[in-house]
């Protein structure tokens, strides 16, 4: 037994030894050496700690003890934390080892080997593809938003394990990976496909743009992370110094990212307002006003069901201020907030501490953000963008409806 668990036992024992001086004084003395007074409410917390977690000390001591195999105190301990975060029943707070928390913050910086999708774990238990990533391999092999993936290279996976499967997706470029999916139609017909990857360089261009018709502006931002309001920026001056008489900002398949940045954006449109607040569980807001001088331009907001998080802030505070209109498909309804923290041996975890609302007090967790026109993109359509006009329809009434807007 270690010096540390020796100790600990040590002073459980003459806590415990000591109960019968509660109920006669404030404080409870406990030799230790000399007289130590400890205040009851001290002591009252230590018997509760005692209580608590004597239960795993003793568990593990029998393990150890009795187990067959040889016992690895370090992912035993790892285990242990993780079911702390799952006991939550919350799928996007969790506790990641040093090698998962590593994985996790390379993917944030934006530059990793790999498949190019976004995923999250569902309701039902699966992993799911929120949007593959614009010009990546997923995108290319037609992997879609609401995709479960259930199987890496021939292993089952399930929204539990859901660090692990990404590990096992990403990897050195030129390299493949399978994974099997399943997918569900508009009937309702589940399919199991097998779909074979090989994984590239992912390199998050988040921000493009270009020149419809000579006079609409077009931006597409495919996630917000630490350069996106700056290359925004650039694009929206580059744009502008053009004279467009309107602008299509879309954000399809667009699964969020770093809320500081959908702010600033939010503030190009919107001038002094209310973009976003968040409300803790005991009542705490905290709000988030733009209040910059606004572009005072037709603006047209692209959604669907790949657009989550901060691309629901944006679209939900540009609806609710009426700024501008939104086309495309209810968005993907993720409407809650996680605080990310790395501890001191690498690992790190990320918890949900609030939700958010949008500035008419709307929660869209679960529920996601109805567009003013509903318009479906065809099943077989594999691209969106500039790129694919002909067959984008929801570009496409995008246009028109802009052609309108400049008109009047």
């Amino acid at each position: 037994m270690s010096n540390r668990k020796k100790i600990l036992l040590v002073v459980f024992f003459l806590v415990i030894t000591n109960v019968a001086t509660f109920l006669v004084s404030n404080t409870i003395a406990l030799k230790v050496g000399k007289k130590v007074m400890i205040p009851v409410a001290e002591y009252n917390s230590m018997v509760s700690t005692h209580v608590k977690y004597s239960k795993a000390m003793e568990l593990e001591n029998y393990i150890k003890t009795y187990f067959l195999g040889d016992v690895d105190e370090e992912k035993m301990m790892d285990g242990l934390i993780k079911g702390m975060f799952q006991s939550l029943d919350d799928p996007y707070s969790v506790y990641m080892n040093p090698d998962e928390f590593k994985s996790f913050t390379e993917q944030n910086e934006g530059v990793y080997g790999g498949v190019g999708i976004i995923v999250t774990p569902g309701d039902d238990n699966l992993i799911t593809i929120v949007s593959p990533i614009e010009g990546t391999p997923g995108e290319r092999v037609g992997l879609k938003t609401g995709d479960k993936i259930v199987k890496v290279d021939g292993e089952e996976f399930t929204a539990d394990r859901m660090d692990e499967a990404v590990k096992r997706m990403k990897g050195e470029p030129n390299t493949s990976v399978t994974i099997t999916i399943l997918r569900t139609d508009k009937e309702g017909n589940k399919e199991y496909i097998d779909v074979e990857i090989v994984r590239e360089e992912i390199r998050l261009v988040t921000v493009k743009s270009d020149l419809i018709e000579g006079n609409i502006g077009y931006i597409k931002i495919t996630s917000f992370d630490e350069l996106t309001y700056d290359d925004f920026k650039k694009h929206l001056n580059q744009l502008m110094d053009k004279n467009i008489s309107g602008l299509i900002l879309d954000l399809r398949n667009n699964p969020g990212g770093l809320l500081d940045v959908c702010v600033d954006i939010a503030d190009e449109f919107l001038g002094e307002a209310v973009i976003v607040y968040t409300e803790t569980k005991d009542g705490k807001k905290q709000y988030e006003y733009s209040d910059r001088n606004a572009i005072n331009l037709p603006l047209i907001v692209l959604v669907n069901e790949g657009s989550a998080s901060a691309s629901e802030i944006l679209a939900g505070a540009i609806r609710d201020h009426k700024r501008g209109i939104l086309i495309g498909n209810k968005t993907f309804g993720k409407g809650i907030v996680q605080r990310i923290r790395g501890l001191t041996d690498g690992s790190g975890f990320k918890l949900t501490v609030s939700e958010y609302f949008t500035p008419n007090g709307t929660s869209i967790h679960g529920i996601g953000i109805e567009p003013d026109i509903t318009v479906e993109l065809p099943e077989d359509v594999m691209e969106i963008g500039l790129e694919n006009l002909q067959e984008d329809t929801q570009l496409q009434r995008a246009i028109e409806e802009m052609k309108e807007m400049i008109s009047k």
